[in-house]
């Protein structure tokens, strides 16, 4: 009860915080950044140097009433064969761009529901990167798997590609609550797709669980996460649902009134917690699990964990290059996002530009404060001593960030720490180093 009243009195049952996979985060992009801007950055990329590759098919057979990503629905394959035309060409903009030389290291294909395309557009779209950028030694290639539209031949399509990674939706597993989210997927069907992937090959398996959905108790999220455990994935990300339907018009569908407390959203959290760290799990970060071989869990052990739009990962790659509508690119000099309307970005991009609609170019103060943001979402601890030439400011920065949380944090020997019992609170302690406006509207719940 005292660690509730704590948490409280601080702020973390009202309010609205960014998930921090970006600093800036992306509310405070631009439109200073354009299409200039990328290829003058990509242009800048080193040449025979290593670089990630994000891949948006931002395409679904049916649109689940939880998501907020950017999709769209169709029940037909005409309109993805043309976003793959275009997308086609923006590969061969971005071949024409870059400097010689230059290999991928990690590679992800989200969504939307990547699956959704056939053996042949896969085998299609894989070739067409390969031709640009063939894989370094020792690659990555992750895909997010909807086990509703997944099979034999797209699965093998997939393993041919190079698919090392698969990447499964679930949420949750009571029909109850897939009926109010608009997510009908059985335990029979996951464990279907992933019996498929592993007889493919694929071993390392990634799954994607929710918590604080309408009408989830104790005992529905207990049950969804031991048949979870049952599958034996790699890795999980535990997320919060975040109920944004002035951002996502299709969340009117979800009941609000049926949601879980913020004080109840914790509780979950922590009963899917210990779960997953009584079946052998090593917590990384504050929502993600691996089983110790998994190399999220070395990454957060050797201090290389990172935080990048896909939430947690080892990719240590300066540059990630984001095709498709939406996405967004990261560089060391700054962001750039492509128009998230499917058909500005095919305009743009039959017109020979690339499609960047905003973005953000680092000034100031902000590669210090996104650096200690980045340290403390990943590593719950972060060194004024490792920041150089602006150690003093670092240390001015973590000093009020002490006091504003009092006792909940440890300032000791120019580290800042975030002690266990306290690690509910760290989006808000990274809150607290952001130099930008939070928009209280636009981020989910701090928990």
């Amino acid at each position: 009860m005292e660690t509730k009243t704590k948490f409280e009195r601080l702020g973390l049952f009202d309010a609205k915080v960014p998930r921090y996979t970006s600093y800036p985060t992306a509310p405070h992009f631009s439109d200073r950044v354009g299409s200039d801007q990328m290829q003058a950055w990509i242009k800048a990329v080193p040449a025979g140097g290593q670089i990630s590759l994000y891949i948006h098919i931002p395409f679904c057979r049916r649109l689940c009433w939880f998501c907020a990503c950017r999709t769209q629905g169709t029940a037909t394959a005409a309109p993805v064969a043309a976003y793959l035309e275009t997308l086609f060409a923006e590969i061969d903009m971005l071949a024409r761009t870059l400097p010689p030389g230059v290999r991928l290291n990690r590679m992800h294909w989200g969504g939307g529901t990547p699956t959704l395309l056939s053996p042949d557009m896969i085998a299609d779209l894989a070739g067409k990167i390969a031709g640009v950028l063939p894989f370094a030694p020792g690659a990555e290639f992750s895909v997010e798997i909807d086990p509703n539209e997944i099979d034999g031949p797209r699965v093998d399509a997939l393993v041919a590609a190079g698919m090392t990674r698969a990447s499964i939706g679930v949420q949750d597993f009571d029909p109850d609550i897939q009926a109010v989210i608009g997510r009908d997927q059985s335990f029979e069907i996951t464990a279907q797709a992933v019996e498929r992937l592993r007889d493919a090959g694929v071993h390392s398996l990634n799954a994607d669980i929710l918590f604080g959905l309408p009408h989830q108790t104790p005992e529905r999220i207990t049950d969804s996460v031991s048949k979870l455990l049952s599958l034996g994935p790699d890795r999980v990300a535990l997320y919060g649902y975040a109920h944004v339907p002035w951002m996502a018009r299709r969340q009117s569908l979800i009941p609000s009134d049926a949601l879980p407390t913020p004080a109840e959203r914790l509780n979950l959290f922590e009963i899917a917690r210990k779960l997953f760290t009584w079946d052998g799990y090593e917590e990384v970060g504050i929502d993600h699990f691996a089983v110790p071989s998994d190399s999220l869990a070395k990454a957060q052990a050797a201090g290389q964990l990172k935080r990048n739009f896909q939430g947690y990962t080892d990719d240590q790659n300066d540059t990630l290059i984001g095709l498709g509508a939406s996405s967004i690119s990261r560089f060391p000099q700054g962001y750039a996002q492509n128009n998230p309307a499917t058909s500005r970005y095919a305009t743009a991009v039959r017109d020979g530009v690339f499609a960047t609609a905003k973005g953000h170019a680092f000034q100031g103060d902000d590669l210090l404060r996104a650096a200690i943001i980045e340290r403390i979402m990943c590593d719950f601890e972060v060194s004024a001593q490792d920041f150089g030439a602006q150690a003093d400011q670092a240390r001015a920065l973590m000093r009020t960030a002490a006091q504003a949380f009092d006792e909940t944090l440890i300032l000791q020997n120019d580290t800042l720490i975030i002690p266990p019992a306290s690690r509910a609170l760290t989006r808000l302690v990274a809150r607290h180093f952001d130099d930008y406006t939070v928009e209280e509207g636009r981020h989910a719940s701090a928990i």
